[in-house]
C-alpha cells in the first residue's frame, strides 16, 4: 500500500496535479508517518504553493533534505534569517550545508538577498565545484561580478572530472551486475541473493542523495528492490559453471536434444551429483588423448547411433563374461575390470557437461568481451556528450560573463560563436538585446528583442528592457500592444507592469506610470529595475526625496544596478550637492566603465565642481566610446565656452551639428559663443535658427531674450542656454 501511494504521489506531481499529490501524500503520512513520508508531504507542499503549510509540518526535522526542504520553505515565505540557521547552525559550525551543491546555492542566495556578497560568492562557487553543471550559480556570479573566465570554469579539466564520476557510477552498476553471474564457491553462492540487493541498495542511494525533495523516492525504490530480491535468481540468466554447481542441466550441445536425453538418463543424475563433487580432481587424471577421444565420439556420432548407458554397460558386461572373467569375481582383475569400465562410463557421461561448459565458457568470454566494448562505446559517447555540453556552456557562459561585466562587444561576439538552434532561442536574443541596449544601439536591440519575442512569444524575461527600448523609439504603438500582450499572457509578472507604466511615462502622464511601477514592486519586492523606474518617475515629478528612497531601494536588492547610482546621480546634481553627485556618478562608472552616458555625467559633476581638466578629459573619453552620442559633444562645448577656449567650442558644435543637426540647444550655444566673438550676424542666425526649431517651454524664453539683447555690448545672459 505504501509503495503505491508513493508512486501515486510521485505520478501526480509530475502531471501537475499538485492538489491530488497533497491530498494522497496527507493520506500516506497517516498511514505510514515516517520522515521521509513526511519529506514527500512537505514536496507537494511547495509544488502547490503552500510553503507555511511545508514549515509546520518540517519543522525540527533533522534529516539533510528535511533541513532543505524547510530552509527552502523559510525563503519563500521571506524568513532568512531562519533559513540561514537551519542550512548553517550556529551552535554546529561543523555540520554540513545539506543537499550538497542546492544547499549551497540557496545559502548564496540567503546571503545576497542580505547584502553579504562576499559569502555570497562564496558560496555560489562552492555549489558550482561540487555540481560544474549548475548553472544558476555561474548566473549568480555573473550578475554579482566576480565570475571567473567560462574557460576555467568549464575547462577540460571539468569534462574529465564528469567523466571520471559518471563512468565510476557506470562500473559500479556493471560490478552489479557482473556479482549477479560471476562463478562463486559453493559457500558464497547461496549468499548472491542478499550480496546483489545490498549493492543495488547502495548504488541507488548514491544516485537520489542529490535530488532534494525526493528522498522518499529513494525509500520507495529501495522497498520495491528489497521485495523482489527473492525473486531475482528465477529471472536471471545463470552462467553455465553455476549451474553445474547447483546441478541444473546446461543446455544440450547435440542437434538432437532427444538423442542427448537419452545418453544422460539412467542412474547419469546419481553420477552426475558424485561427479561434481570430484571433477576437478577427476580432470586431474584424465588422459588428454582420452578425452579427445571421447569427445570425438560424443559430437561424431549421429543421433541414433548413441546407445543408452544401460545397452553399454550391458554390452561391456557381455564382453567380460566372454574373456572368462567371472562378473561376479573378488579378484583384483575383477575390479580393475571394473573400475577400467566405470571410468569409461563416467567419461562418457560426465564429460558432456564439461564440454558444454567449456563452450559456454568461450560464449560468456564473448559475451564479456562484447560486453566491454559497449561499455567503452557507451564511455566514449559520454565523454564526447560532456564535452559538447561543456563546450556549450562555455560559450553561453563567457557571453552572459562579459555581458553583466558591460563588455557588450565582446559579449556579442561570444553569443555569435553559438550554433545556429541555440542563437535563434529567447535566451540568447534577449541577451543579444540587452547587450545593443546597453551600447544604446536602440535599433539593433529592437530588432533581436522583437525577434526573441516572437519565437517566445511566452517568455517574460527581458521584456521590462524591451518596452524601455520602446519607449527611448518613441514607439507609443508598439509599446501600447506589448504592454497588453504581456498583461494578457500573465498579470502577475512585473515586467508587465513595468511594460504598461513605460507606456504611460511615454505619454508624460508620470502619476499613472508610477502607479504601474510601483505595482510591479508590489508583485515582485526583489525586481530591482522596477524600484528605479519608480525612482525615475519620481524624479520627474520633482519628489526628490522618494526618487532617493525607491533608489536606494533597488541598490539594496541590486548593489551592482547601475542604473539606480545614476539616478542618485541626477537627483544630486540637480540638487546642486556636486559632491554627493559626483560620488554616484563615479559608483555608476565603476561597475559599467565603457557607459558613454555615465562618463558624460560624471564629467558634468565634475565641470560643476570647477575641476575643468578632469571635465573635460572624461568628456574626450565619453565622445570616444560613442562617437554618435551628441550629449559629450555639447557638454564638452559648454566646458571649452567656461575655459574661454571659443574656436574650440565651436569646431566642436560643427561637429556635433553633423550628427545632430536639429538640436535648438546646439544653436542657442553658437549663437552664444559668436556673440562672445563679436561676430553678430551669425548670432542673430544662430538664435534665429534655434527658435524655428521649436525648443522647449524653459528654453523658449531664455533664448528670445538672448536674441533681443545681442547688439547691446557685454550684455550676455547669465543663465545657460
Amino acid at each position: 500500500m505504501e509503495t503505491l501511494m508513493v508512486d501515486r504521489v510521485h505520478s501526480s506531481l509530475r502531471l501537475f496535479m499538485h492538489r491530488n499529490a497533497v491530498f494522497l501524500c496527507e493520506r500516506l503520512c497517516a498511514q505510514f508517518p515516517s520522515e521521509t513520508n513526511v519529506q514527500l508531504l512537505a514536496t507537494c507542499y511547495l509544488h502547490n504553493n503552500q510553503p507555511y503549510a511545508a514549515y509546520h509540518i518540517l519543522k525540527g526535522k533533522k534529516l539533510p533534505e528535511s533541513r532543505y526542504l524547510f530552509a527552502l520553505s523559510c525563503f519563500r515565505m521571506n524568513l532568512l534569517r531562519e533559513a540561514e540557521e537551519t542550512l548553517c547552525p550556529v551552535d554546529e559550525p561543523n555540520m554540513e550545508v545539506p543537499i550538497g551543491a542546492p544547499g549551497h546555492y540557496l545559502l548564496g542566495v540567503i546571503y545576497r538577498c542580505t547584502g553579504r556578497i562576499s559569502a555570497a560568492a562564496e558560496q555560489f562557487t562552492q555549489a558550482l565545484t561540487l555540481d560544474p553543471l549548475l548553472w544558476a550559480a555561474y548566473e549568480e556570479l555573473c550578475i554579482l561580478g566576480v565570475a571567473e573566465d567560462a574557460d576555467e570554469c568549464f575547462s577540460e579539466a571539468t569534462a574529465l572530472r564528469l567523466q571520471q564520476e559518471n563512468t565510476s557510477t557506470s562500473c559500479l552498476e556493471n560490478s552489479n551486475f557482473a556479482n549477479e553471474n560471476r562463478v562463486l564457491p559453493s559457500n558464497v553462492s547461496s549468499s548472491l541473493e542478499d550480496i546483489s540487493p545490498k549493492q543495488v541498495k547502495h548504488l541507488h542511494a548514491n544516485n537520489m542523495s542529490e535530488v532534494p525533495g525526493y528522498s522518499h523516492g529513494r525509500a520507495a525504490a529501495l522497498h520495491v528492490q528489497n521485495s523482489a530480491s527473492s525473486n531475482v535468481a528465477q529471472f536471471d540468466t545463470p552462467s553455465p559453471t553455476a549451474t553445474q554447481t547447483s546441478g541444473i542441466m546446461p543446455p544440450p550441445l547435440f542437434r538432437n536434444a532427444h538423442a542427448y536425453q537419452n545418453t544422460i538418463s539412467g542412474d547419469a543424475p546419481t553420477k552426475q551429483k558424485a561427479n561434481a563433487a570430484n571433477q576437478p580432481l577427476r580432470r586431474k587424471f584424465l588422459d588428454e588423448a582420452r578425452l579427445k577421444r571421447v569427445s570425438g565420439r560424443l559430437f561424431n556420432q549421429s543421433s541414433d547411433s548413441v546407445p543408452r548407458r544401460s545397452l553399454r554397460l550391458s554390452r561391456d558386461t557381455t564382453i567380460n563374461s566372454n574373456s572368462n572373467i567371472s562378473q561376479f569375481g573378488g579378484n583384483g582383475t575383477d575390479h580393475a575390470s571394473g573400475s577400467r569400465y566405470e571410468v569409461i562410463d563416467e567419461m562418457c557421461t560426465d564429460n558432456i557437461p564439461a564440454a558444454s561448459s567449456s563452450i559456454s565458457s568461450a560464449d560468456g568470454r564473448f559475451f564479456e568481451q562484447d560486453k566491454v566494448e559497449r561499455i567503452l562505446s557507451q564511455d566514449s559517447k559520454l565523454a564526447i556528450g560532456i564535452r559538447e555540453l561543456l563546450g556549450l556552456l562555455r560559450t553561453l557562459g563567457e557571453g552572459f560573463r562579459l555581458s553583466c561585466l558591460f563588455k557588450c562587444q565582446e559579449a556579442l561576439e561570444a553569443y555569435r560563436k553559438l550554433p545556429e538552434q541555440q542563437f535563434r532561442t529567447g535566451w540568447v536574443l534577449c541577451q543579444v538585446g540587452k547587450a545593443y541596449f546597453e551600447l544604446v544601439d536602440y535599433l539593433e536591440a529592437d530588432h533581436y528583442f522583437e525577434l526573441a519575442h516572437r519565437l517566445s512569444p511566452c517568455t517574460l524575461d527581458g521584456m521590462d528592457v524591451y518596452s524601455t527600448v520602446l519607449y527611448h523609439l518613441n514607439e507609443e504603438m508598439r509599446l501600447s500592444y506589448l504592454a497588453q500582450e504581456l498583461i494578457s499572457i500573465d498579470r502577475l509578472s512585473p515586467q508587465a507592469w513595468c511594460a504598461v507604466g513605460n507606456c504611460f511615462a511615454l505619454r508624460k502622464d508620470h502619476e499613472t506610470a508610477l502607479k504601474n511601477f510601483q505595482r510591479a514592486v508590489q508583485l515582485d519586492s526583489r525586481f530591482a529595475y522596477a524600484h528605479t523606474l519608480c525612482g525615475h518617475e519620481y524624479s520627474a515629478l520633482e519628489d526628490y526625496e522618494n526618487s532617493i528612497k525607491f533608489y536606494r531601494c533597488a541598490l539594496q536588492v541590486d548593489e551592482r544596478h547601475y542604473n539606480a547610482w545614476y539616478g542618485l546621480g541626477v537627483v544630486y546634481l540637480r540638487q546642486e550637492k556636486f559632491e554627493f553627485a559626483e560620488h554616484h556618478f563615479r559608483r555608476a562608472f565603476q561597475i559599467n566603465p565603457r557607459s558613454s552616458v555615465l562618463m558624460c555625467y560624471l564629467g558634468m559633476a565634475l565641470h560643476s565642481l570647477k575641476r575643468n581638466e578632469d571635465a573635460l578629459e572624461m568628456m574626450e573619453k565619453a565622445i570616444f566610446a560613442d562617437k554618435k552620442n551628441p550629449l559629450p559633444k555639447y557638454q564638452k562645448a559648454l566646458i571649452l565656452l567656461g575655459l574661454q577656449r571659443y574656436p574650440e567650442a565651436l569646431d566642436e558644435l560643427e561637429r556635433l551639428k553633423e550628427i545632430a543637426p536639429h538640436e535648438s540647444s546646439m544653436y542657442a550655444l553658437m549663437g552664444k559663443i559668436y556673440k562672445q566673438l563679436n561676430i553678430l550676424d551669425k548670432a542673430v542666425f544662430c538664435f534665429g535658427i534655434a527658435l524655428d526649431l521649436k525648443p522647449p517651454a524653459a528654453d523658449l524664453a531664455i533664448i528670445k531674450s538672448a536674441m533681443e539683447k545681442v547688439h547691446l555690448p557685454d550684455e550676455l545672459m547669465e543663465d545657460d542656454i
